[in-house]
């Protein structure tokens, strides 16, 4: 299969869902059987799967494309890389439009995004820069920003969340001065789900000190529909495993038009430039010209490494060309309805959840020994997980409702946790 013909697919199915808010009859009658293998599994285990927030549930589409991708490989043997670097491009072209950036080529695929991270470090002009971050982030993202202050590569503040294991911007915004070379905090909080409100002002102050800031999307990538353009962060990272149902490997980072060079070149000293780098950044990679100072490709290709990993973008297209084509805006109206019948139904039986005001995609249930509970609700058949709370050290069970998941589902579930949790 290729991939214009898994985006006429896509569409088609879209179009049968009309342009309204969606609904639970038109999705199970027009976007779940191109999840039939998936949710074959449902029938297999009796598992409702809630875990949406963490590794995502692909599209039948997803298989048939990689077998595409391995079949033009067969046949074409080194002809193929037409077709390779074409699903790299589309791949670009899908995160920008998620992102609402205006430039495909500003989009850099990584691996991870961790791997995002260090190669923004990496390209400061500082050698030790000063950051500030915060308790709240990622386990990847706290990990590289230790080991660069073991290393004495980095000297990094931290903001800690407030009594309620909650992120403000406030505490963040005092941290940084004229010698803060950059900020990096998360969009949404990946234990809590919290929504950090008042990014823009941090934004603001932290250029009007001429500091850079680096915004951490994954939990907010396909599930909040906001303008990273107008919002001004110098630089995104994010990836698909989760909501776009990308599976591991397909991350990225995103530079700020405002960092790119049209022309490429060879950068000034003291600039910000890539150095976490291979042949496929070079100005003209398949000349294979030498020159004694790095030429750089022009705009975010400068930002490329070595040979890429080809079948990652094969694996990632299908779920974020769905998230496009119906449309972040709808999936969230409709992923905010699944959490508030799930609440309803938590606290019919007897389980009170805690909804923060300001979330991404899923809710939470506090409890104070994570690996049991976790243990006892997958006996029961509800495929979660649970984080400790950054501050407090409590524990909270992470429940994620997709619309793959049905009400009764959801009804479901809400039963079988009521009967595991309900004397904790």
């Amino acid at each position: 299969m290729q991939i214009t013909d898994a985006q006429q697919i896509i569409n088609n199915a879209v179009a049968k869902l009309g342009q309204d808010e969606l609904t639970e009859s038109a999705l199970v009658e027009h976007i779940l059987p191109h999840f039939s293998r998936v949710l074959a599994r449902n029938d297999r285990t009796n598992e409702i799967y809630l875990a949406n927030h963490s590794l995502g549930r692909p599209l039948d589409l997803v298989a048939d494309l990689i077998q595409g991708a391995l079949d033009g490989w067969y046949e074409h043997l080194d002809g193929v890389w037409g077709p390779w670097l074409d699903a790299r491009d589309a791949y670009r072209e899908q995160v920008a439009r998620l992102l609402n950036w205006n430039d495909p080529k500003g989009v850099v695929p990584k691996t991870s995004a961790a791997q995002g991270l260090r190669a923004v470090i990496n390209a400061l002009p500082s050698s030790t820069p000063n950051i500030v971050s915060t308790r709240c982030e990622f386990d990847s993202i706290d990990f590289v920003l230790k080991s660069y202050a073991h290393k004495g590569r980095a000297s990094v503040t931290w903001i800690e969340p407030d009594e309620a294991d909650l992120l403000r911007v406030e505490p963040i915004i005092d941290a940084i001065d004229q010698s803060t070379d950059l900020v990096v905090v998360s969009a949404v909080c990946f234990v809590t789900g919290q929504q950090v409100e008042g990014l823009d002002r941090l934004i603001k102050h932290a250029h009007a000190n001429g500091c850079l800031v680096l915004l951490d999307t994954y939990h907010a990538m396909g599930v909040l529909d906001l303008d990273y353009l107008e919002l001004g962060a110098d630089f995104l990272i994010g990836g698909n495993y989760k909501y776009t149902r990308g599976g591991a490997g397909a991350c990225f980072l995103a530079i700020h038009p405002r960092h790119l060079s049209p022309s490429g070149g060879v950068p000034e000293r003291g600039s910000i430039f890539s150095i976490d780098t291979g042949w496929f950044a070079k100005e003209e990679p398949f000349a294979y010209k030498r020159s004694d100072d790095p030429a750089y490709a022009p705009g975010g290709d400068a930002w490329l490494e070595a040979t890429p990993p080809i079948l990652t973008y094969y694996q990632a297209l299908p779920g974020i060309m769905l998230s496009n084509a119906i449309g972040i805006h709808r999936l969230r109206a409709y992923s905010l309805d699944q959490q508030q019948h799930l609440a309803d139904q938590l606290v019919a039986n007897g389980i009170t959840p805690r909804l923060i005001h300001h979330r991404g995609a899923y809710l939470l249930v506090e409890h104070d020994d994570g690996h049991q509970a976790m243990a006892g609700l997958k006996d029961a058949g509800v495929n979660i997980d649970a984080r400790p709370l950054p501050r407090s050290g409590r524990w909270v069970i992470r429940f994620c409702p997709d619309f793959l998941n049905t009400r009764d589902e959801l009804t479901r579930a809400a039963q079988r946790v009521g009967r595991v949790l309900g004397s904790g």
